[in-house]
């Protein structure tokens, strides 16, 4: 087991650790009403392979929507990477996110186009020549494990394999960190294994890996380190997991 640092309180200064990704006292209201997160406060170290876990509603997506900016926090801060986020201008929003990689429950993979092509595009898109697209997305492709299925379609994968390609779809920036919002919620034991088993290889070179799950033996074979939200809040449940 890699020895990790407990969560740090909220009155812990970010930025003498330097972390990957620090709340400081977020919150998070809706415009109905609804309060997703309430003053809450962690950090996660680069290299941590952290989980973020709580019931459904404890404000776990509404956590990691905020570290790409897909949501603003209502009050506190959002630092990535020693950057203010929640305060950045839409247009620097782009450049921020090439350094992250996203896995959402709403996958949005391209059914029309070829596996090797919904991995290329996201690079094309950010400037890479074609030939360099094609050549990081096999080697995603090569990661995830999917290396013979670069020409399928992607209703020909099975619900593993489409995770797989987003994951690949996600590193093949070689971003720093990588956050999946409940990646295995839709698969069977075996695949959820699988899935999380990527995420770790790519935590074991150096990558910080960020995932909301409620799969408890999942967190405990695999995090290094637990955020436990209840109702929006950061609660006093165990901060470190035995990650293998």
């Amino acid at each position: 087991m890699r020895a990790t640092s407990p969560l740090r309180c909220s009155t812990e200064d970010p930025a003498l650790a330097s972390p990957a990704i620090a709340f400081s006292h977020v919150s998070k209201r809706y415009p109905e009403g609804f309060e997703a997160l309430r003053d809450a406060s962690f950090v996660v170290d680069a290299g941590d392979f952290a989980c973020v876990t709580g019931h459904s509603g404890a404000g776990k997506t509404t956590a990691l929507k905020l570290v790409p900016v897909v949501e603003r926090p209502t009050a506190g801060s959002v630092v990535v990477n020693g950057q203010n986020v929640g305060a950045l201008r839409r247009g620097a929003i782009p450049f921020l996110r090439r350094n992250l990689g996203l896995v959402f429950q709403d996958q949005k993979l391209l059914h029309d186009r070829s596996v090797i092509e919904n991995v290329m595009l996201p690079l094309v898109v950010c400037g890479s020549a074609p030939a360099d697209a094609a050549r990081r997305a096999r080697a995603a492709l090569d990661k995830v494990g999917l290396a013979g299925r670069e020409k399928s379609l992607p209703i020909a994968l099975s619900g593993g394999e489409q995770q797989r390609l987003c994951i690949a779809r996600a590193v093949a920036n070689r971003p720093s960190i990588v956050l999946a919002d409940e990646p295995t919620s839709n698969l069977d034991p075996d695949a959820a294994a699988e899935v999380m088993a990527i995420f770790k290889a790519f935590h074991q070179v150096g990558v910080t890996v960020v995932v909301a799950t409620h799969d408890a033996a999942l967190v405990e074979r695999f995090a290094t380190r637990v955020i436990h939200l209840s109702h929006g809040r950061v609660t006093d449940a165990p901060q470190e997991a035995a990650g293998a």
